[in-house]
């Protein structure tokens, strides 16, 4: 049964509705939206779908107080979990003292939600998220470690570290290790090195990555011998380890890979060294697109410009500033 959706239609179609400014209109228009898609994912519609309508939509302040009003009045136990799901995709900040409380909630599945939700805010609560480092469930410390190093609270870098000596999961040990290092604790450089000499190649990559994310020439090194390598797989990997770091201390290993053949590896350096701050990486790759020979080579570089989300006016504006479009 609809718990919102009719009120809003019949305001809607009622003259008063009609009366107000064209913005506000669209803001009801917008909301109705909302309501209804809530409404298909508490009958069970996918949940990544319900997210990108929704942020599309832009309501997603109204949505994530909508959803708490669902949360209130639905007890099926998955009806919960895709609520709560949705909730923590919207990267919402309003939605930051739900998820702390229902980072408290019985079901697993709810408390993994949450934290997930946690980390993408880059929530500072971590007085919630430290004991779901001890979880019984292993869903639940994967994502309290990734939420605690979102988190940037360098205290938080000794506390992985702890955790992650005691993790018998080597997928969560390895959440928690690149988590230490996001954290951003320098003086946790010594012990996470220790786990460069881990049997676990998992653990080792992990915690090269986490170096490489307090810019420690120890964790480079294992990533620069990985991007030496023949195999442009274990190459790509290698690149991975540079994910996150600041475009000034990555520039030296990963500026001469966008010669590199291999333009996946090129596309994806131009990639992180825009998020590590390049801005000039948008045009290199908007251009190298235009410029593709191939489908291939052209889908390497939409891959990358997608997970950017670049907007087609920005692609039209770089386009006609190069002199290759109008």
């Amino acid at each position: 049964m609809p718990f919102r959706s009719l009120g809003l239609a019949v305001l809607l179609l009622a003259p008063l509705a009609f009366a107000l400014p064209p913005s506000a209109q669209k803001r009801l228009r917008n909301r109705a939206e909302v309501d209804g898609m809530l409404e298909q994912l508490v009958d069970g519609g996918s949940v990544q779908t319900i997210i990108s309508k929704l942020k599309y939509n832009g309501e997603t302040e109204y949505a994530a107080d909508e959803i708490l009003i669902y949360l209130r009045k639905t007890v099926d136990e998955r009806g919960r979990r895709n609520l709560v799901a949705v909730l923590a995709g919207l990267e919402t900040r309003g939605a930051e003292g739900a998820l702390v409380k229902l980072a408290q909630d019985p079901d697993s599945a709810v408390r993994m939600y949450s934290a997930q939700g946690l980390g993408r805010i880059r929530s500072r609560n971590v007085e919630v998220l430290l004991p779901l480092l001890e979880d019984k469930s292993s869903g639940v410390r994967k994502e309290a470690a990734k939420a605690l190093g979102a988190s940037r609270n360098s205290a938080m870098s000794r506390m992985l570290l702890a955790a992650a000596k005691k993790e018998p999961e080597l997928e969560v040990r390895a959440e928690m290790l690149v988590a230490a290092g996001r954290a951003g604790d320098t003086k946790q450089i010594p012990a996470l090195k220790e786990f460069l000499a881990s049997d676990s190649e998992s653990t080792r990559f992990a915690a090269a990555r986490g170096l490489c994310q307090l810019g420690s020439p120890d964790g480079f090194t294992f990533a620069n011998k990985l991007l030496g390598a023949e195999d442009r797989f274990v190459r790509r990997q290698g690149l991975v380890l540079y994910e996150g770091v600041p475009a000034k201390k990555a520039e030296p290993a990963l500026r001469p890979l966008l010669e590199d053949k291999d333009r996946t590896l090129a596309a994806g350096a131009a990639r992180v060294l825009y998020q590590g701050g390049d801005k000039q990486m948008m045009e290199w790759l908007v251009l190298a697109s235009w410029n593709a020979k191939g489908y291939d080579e052209k889908a390497a570089y939409e891959k990358e410009l997608e997970t950017l989300q670049l907007a087609d006016d920005v692609r039209k504006t770089i386009l006609r500033k190069a002199g290759v479009a109008k």
